[in-house]
């Protein structure tokens, strides 16, 4: 999906190679076989514990400094784990959308710049130090600051609406539903700027930069393909976010729920009555 998602936003207006998400899927599983679907994988692999880890930890942290369980404190305690992220979040991104372009429409890749993520993120390095590594970073922390901020603020108002608790047959359900739906909002709240992202870590592939800035960016997306091109690889990005959020979330919260619940048991012998699990 990630595959999906980057080609369908930075392909050429002019001449698009693909025409949606499902003549992207048959185009690379035609030219490029099913490991085309895998390009760039590694870059996520090697990140997303770390920052799942950040996120959450920061989150819980940011939480107990504010100490007031509402809405606006989830709003910000998310919006702080989501900017700190971006410290591994905008490289690893980075390495992944070159990746993901390197070979594209090829069987065997001819033109292999990169070996692996890994390769891709010491060659921008030697060639353009740490500000190469970190293009994009502006658009990654703007895109993340309000994401993260509805990403955990939604979990937290459905979590309590669906009234999720530990003695619930249903608990799991729900809170698989309150978490695809949290990646959901996430996304549809800041989309337009991960194109803008997007688009600004691909240019220079192939040795031509088309955009000076951000705001360059903007105005030459808009000019040339209109308020659509904002919406660009936007079906694959849903559908890959309900269940990795769904599942993300449901394992985390359940995870604490059960710490908690042990913790409260030893002193007092008694089942606990586990309140919401929004304040990770």
């Amino acid at each position: 999906m990630f595959v999906f998602q980057v080609r369908l936003q930075v392909q050429n207006s002019d001449q698009p190679r693909y025409h949606g998400t499902i003549h992207c899927f048959r185009s690379i599983l035609k030219q490029e076989s099913v490991w085309g679907f895998y390009k760039g994988i590694g870059s996520p692999m090697m990140g997303l514990t770390f920052i799942n880890a950040i996120v959450f930890g920061v989150q819980g942290n940011a939480m107990r400094h504010l100490g007031r369980d509402t809405p606006l404190n989830q709003f910000l305690a998310g919006a702080a784990a989501g900017g700190i992220q971006c410290i591994i979040c905008c490289p690893m991104e980075l390495a992944k959308t070159r990746m993901q372009l390197q070979g594209m429409g090829e069987y065997q890749v001819k033109s292999k710049v990169y070996k692996n993520s890994l390769d891709c993120l010491v060659r921008i390095y030697r060639k353009h130090g740490i500000r190469g590594i970190n293009k994009g970073m502006v658009t990654t922390i703007v895109r993340e600051l309000p994401g993260f901020g509805f990403y955990f603020l939604t979990y937290d108002c459905l979590t309590r609406a669906l009234n999720c608790e530990l003695d619930d047959s249903f608990v799991i359900p729900k809170l698989l539903f309150a978490g695809g739906m949290s990646g959901i909002v996430s996304w549809l709240s800041t989309y337009p700027i991960d194109v803008i992202k997007s688009r600004l870590q691909a240019d220079g592939v192939g040795g031509v930069n088309q955009y000076s800035g951000i705001m360059d960016c903007v105005r030459q997306s808009y000019r040339k393909e209109g308020w659509r091109v904002f919406a660009r690889g936007l079906t694959s990005t849903l559908l890959r976010a309900f269940p990795v959020n769904a599942a993300t979330f449901a394992t985390v919260t359940m995870f604490l729920m059960y710490s908690r619940a042990d913790e409260t048991c030893k002193p007092q012998e008694a089942a606990p009555t586990i309140q919401q699990p929004s304040s990770l």
